[in-house]
C-alpha cells in the first residue's frame, strides 16, 4: 500500500497534478506512522487497534454492519474493556457510538434528518426520563449516569434499526443474532465439559457450570435465554416448510431454518450446562407462552408443556429422575415464603439462594427509606452497607432482582415507569402475534419469548449487564422491521 501511494504521488508530480501528489504522498506518511505507531504496541494491542481501525471505517461507511457487529460484540464484548472514570469502556458502547454517528453523519449528508416514532418510543424515554429524576438523589453520579447511558444506547440503535433497516436487514440481523448465540453457547459448553472455570463453578467433580464471558453462569443463562426465542418462534410456525423443504431437497428456501434448528440445539444444550435457576424457569415460562400463542395447536401444545412439568415433578418424587438435577429445583423451594434469614443454617446447598434473599431484603428497605425516588440509578452497592443484614456485607453490584432493584434506585415513579414500559411492549408484541399468520409470526413468537424470559429471569437477578440492554434494542429492532408487512417477515424467515 506504502509503494502504491507513493508511486501515485510522483505521477502526479511528473504530471503536473497540483496539489494531488501532496495528498498521497501525506497518507503514505500516514501509513507509515501508524505502522510505527502500532509496532510500539504489545501484540495483543496492536492486533486489536487494526481489527478496530478495519471494523471503525467499515460501520462509518455501512452503518447497519456495525449493528451485526453488535449482535457478537454482546456476548465477547466483555473480554477486553478499557477502564475510563472509574468505569469500564466496553466494545458495545464504542460500537453503538459509531453507529449513531455514522447515521447522524448520513443523515446531514442526505439532508433528509426527520422525526418517527416508532412503537415503545414513548415508554422509553418516559422510563428515560424518570431515571434522569433519580440524579436529584444519587450519591455517585458517575454510577448513575453509566446505568442510565444504557437506555439511551437502547434508544438510538432501536432509532436506526427503524430508520435505516429493511426486509433483507432484518434477515440478516435474525441470522447474526442466531450465529452470535450459537457461538456463545459453543463456548459455555466447551467450558463445561473441558472443566474450565473457577473452583466455585464445579459439578459433580468434574465439569464446570457453563459462563460464557459473562463471568457468572446466570446472566450468561439470561443473554441464552434472550437469544432462544429467536429459534423457537420461527420454528414454531415454520416446521411443516422445514420438513417439505428437507424432503424435496431445496437447500436455498430452508437453510436459515437449519441454522435456527442448530441454534436452539446449542443454546438449549449451553443454558442446561450454565446450571441456572433463573435461566431454567425463564426460558420454560417462554417456551410455554410462545406455544400458547402460536394457534389452535400451540395452544394444545402448551398445555402438553404444563403436563410435562408436572410429570418431572412426580417422576422426581419417585426417584426416576437424576437426583442433581432435582435437587437443583428442589432446594429453593423451601425458601419462597418469607423467612428470617438472621436464624437460617447457612450450608453448600443453600448459600446461593440464602445470600440472593439477603439482597432482596437489602433492596426492600432501601426502597422503604426512599419510597419516591429512591437512592439514585445504579447506586444499589454504593448503598447497600446501609441496608446489608449481617453476615451480607457484600454488595454484588445488585439486589438480584431487577423489580426490587429499580424499586430501591428509582422509586415507585421509577417502577411506574418500569411497568409501563413493559406493559406497551407486550401489548405491542402481542397485536404483532394476533395480527400476523403463518411464517410472519414467527419474529413476533420470538420477541414474546424474550420478554417473558426477560421478565421471569429478573425476578432472581438483573438482566440488564454486559450490553444485554442492547440485545433488547436489536429484537425491538427486529420485530419492528418484521412488522412493517408479512411479506417482509416471510422473507426474512424463509430466506427466499
Amino acid at each position: 500500500m506504502f509503494d502504491a501511494l507513493i508511486r501515485r504521488a510522483i505521477r502526479d508530480w511528473r504530471q503536473g497534478g497540483g496539489m494531488i501528489w501532496i495528498t498521497h504522498l501525506a497518507l503514505a506518511l500516514l501509513v507509515v506512522g501508524a505502522g510505527l505507531l502500532i509496532a510500539r504496541f504489545p501484540l495483543s494491542w496492536a492486533f486489536l487497534l487494526v481489527v478496530g481501525s478495519i471494523a471503525a471505517v467499515t460501520v462509518l461507511l455501512r452503518p447497519m454492519w456495525g449493528v451485526y457487529l453488535l449482535a457478537f460484540a454482546i456476548p465477547f464484548g466483555s473480554v477486553r474493556e478499557i477502564p475510563l472514570a472509574g468505569i469500564n469502556l466496553g466494545v458495545v458502547d464504542v460500537l453503538s457510538a459509531f453507529v449513531v454517528a455514522a447515521w447522524l453523519a448520513q443523515m446531514v449528508a442526505e439532508r433528509e434528518i426527520r422525526l418517527f416514532c416508532p412503537p415503545l418510543l414513548i415508554p422509553l424515554l418516559l422510563f428515560v426520563g424518570v431515571q434522569l429524576l433519580s440524579l436529584l438523589v444519587t450519591t455517585s453520579l458517575i454510577l448513575s449516569l453509566k446505568e442510565i447511558v444504557k437506555w439511551f444506547e437502547v434508544i438510538a440503535i432501536y432509532l436506526f434499526i427503524a430508520h435505516r433497516g429493511d426486509a433483507r436487514g432484518a434477515r440478516w440481523l435474525w441470522i447474526v443474532l442466531l450465529l452470535a448465540g450459537s457461538a456463545s453457547a459453543l463456548l459455555g459448553i466447551y467450558q463445561f465439559l473441558a472443566g474450565v472455570g473457577p473452583p466455585g463453578f464445579l459439578l459433580f467433580g468434574r465439569f464446570m457450570r457453563a459462563y460464557g464471558t459473562f463471568r457468572q453462569p446466570n446472566p450468561y443463562a439470561g443473554y441464552l435465554g434472550l437469544s432462544l426465542p429467536l429459534a423457537v418462534g420461527p420454528l414454531l410456525v415454520s416446521w411443516p416448510q422445514l420438513l417439505a423443504g428437507l424432503r424435496r431437497r431445496h437447500w436455498g428456501h430452508v437453510l436459515p431454518l437449519v441454522l435456527a434448528a442448530i441454534a436452539l440445539g446449542l443454546m438449549g444444550l449451553a443454558l442446561l450446562m450454565s446450571w441456572s435457576r433463573g435461566g431454567w424457569l425463564g426460558a420454560a415460562v417462554a417456551f410455554a407462552a410462545m406455544l400458547l400463542l402460536s394457534g389452535r395447536r400451540g395452544a394444545a401444545l402448551g398445555l402438553s408443556f404444563v403436563v410435562l412439568v408436572a410429570l418431572f415433578l412426580v417422576l422426581g418424587g419417585l426417584g426416576v429422575l437424576p437426583p442433581a438435577l432435582l435437587q437443583r429445583v428442589a432446594t429453593a423451594l423451601p425458601y419462597a415464603s418469607n423467612i428470617d434469614l438472621r436464624t437460617v443454617e447457612v450450608n453448600d446447598d443453600n448459600w446461593a439462594l440464602i445470600e440472593r434473599m439477603a439482597h432482596w431484603q437489602a433492596g426492600w428497605r432501601m426502597f422503604a427509606a426512599h419510597p419516591w425516588l429512591g437512592v439514585g440509578m445504579g447506586n444499589y452497592a454504593v448503598i447497600y452497607p446501609q441496608y446489608a443484614l449481617p453476615r451480607w456485607q457484600d454488595p454484588l453490584g445488585h439486589a438480584h432482582n431487577y423489580h426490587l432493584n429499580i424499586m430501591a434506585e428509582a422509586g415507585l415513579v421509577g417502577l411506574g415507569a418500569y411497568v409501563i414500559l413493559w406493559l406497551a411492549a407486550f401489548g405491542w408484541v402481542v397485536g404483532a402475534v394476533r395480527h400476523t399468520a403463518g411464517v410472519a409470526r414467527g419474529i413476533p413468537l420470538a420477541a414474546l419469548g424474550v420478554l417473558v424470559h426477560l421478565n421471569v429471569h429478573n425476578a432472581f437477578d438483573n438482566l440488564f449487564v454486559q450490553g444485554m440492554t442492547l440485545q433488547l434494542a436489536l429484537v425491538f429492532g427486529l420485530l419492528y422491521l418484521a412488522s412493517r408487512g408479512e411479506r417482509a417477515t416471510d422473507a426474512t424467515m424463509s430466506g427466499v
